[in-house]
């Protein structure tokens, strides 16, 4: 059972404030070693800003974050990166000039042995790390699907294939925990549920996930359990059947009316 393992992540009175404005309020929950947690709620709620305070991009104005026995509160990004927590963006990252490959061997940088003296006389270590890398890359673009697109330009692919490849470049960096922001963003629905069955499977193989989604049906679909935010608030966490009866939840999302059954 997931709910039985450890926190993997765990967010105590997490605050984000912008001059007199409360991006995110109070904020407490933990992510479980392998559970995929969804964060959802209306526009505006916080989730983009709750994935910056967690992984150093932004500062917080009060609160504590932990990652395993780490707390990584004040911690900059790259040492953030470097514990193994990795994420894609909104606005997606990929060097659009570039391969497919290219963008996931850049992922792969950090597993790299080679100084750059080797790099620059391209040494025969240099070409065996080169090579070894190449190879990882092309395992990695099979996982999530783009096999065989390994030498296409990344401008080239279409918006569902973006959105695996900055997943792949995501994973390359062999994190135990990944955080995706709304990746379904530009796909239909068949592309949402193929993208669905992909991020369901990284789990299923023990990657901890913790997803933005607007995509109600995705959500309650995969998700062991929910956290949701409105106007930087939580107001409400538990399983999927739990949350989408909350009358919080409803009332976020539906009016008052249907809240209280009006």
């Amino acid at each position: 059972m997931r709910g039985d393992r450890a926190p993997l992540l765990r967010l105590s009175g997490v605050s984000r404030r912008f001059g007199g404005l409360h991006a995110v309020r109070d904020v407490t929950f933990e992510v479980r070693e392998g559970e995929l947690l969804s964060i959802i709620g209306p526009n505006g709620a916080g989730k983009s800003t709750l994935f910056n305070l967690i992984t150093g991009v932004t500062p917080l104005s009060s609160g504590r974050v932990w990652y395993r026995d780490h707390d990584i509160t004040t911690w900059p990004a790259h040492r953030v990166a470097g514990l193994g927590i990795s994420r894609t963006f909104q606005t997606t990252q990929i060097l659009q000039d570039q391969t497919a490959l290219y963008n996931v061997m850049l992922g792969l940088h950090r597993s790299s042995r080679q100084s750059l003296w080797g790099a620059v006389v391209r040494s025969r270590r240099f070409r065996a790390d080169e090579a070894r890398r190449r190879s990882e890359a092309d395992d990695i673009l099979r996982r999530v699907g783009l096999d065989g697109l390994g030498a296409t330009g990344a401008a080239e692919l279409s918006t569902a294939h973006q959105q695996r490849l900055a997943i792949a470049m995501a994973i390359a960096s062999r994190p135990s925990l990944l955080l995706l922001d709304e990746p379904t963003a530009g796909l239909v629905e068949t592309e949402v549920d193929e993208l669905m069955r992909l991020i369901s499977s990284l789990r299923d193989d023990g990657l901890t996930i913790l997803l933005i989604e607007h995509k109600m049906r995705m959500v309650m679909s995969i998700s062991d359990r929910i956290v949701v935010l409105d106007h930087g608030e939580l107001i409400a966490e538990g399983t999927p059947d739990e949350v989408r009866r909350h009358p919080r939840v409803l009332e976020a999302y539906l009016g008052a009316s249907h809240a209280h059954g009006q």
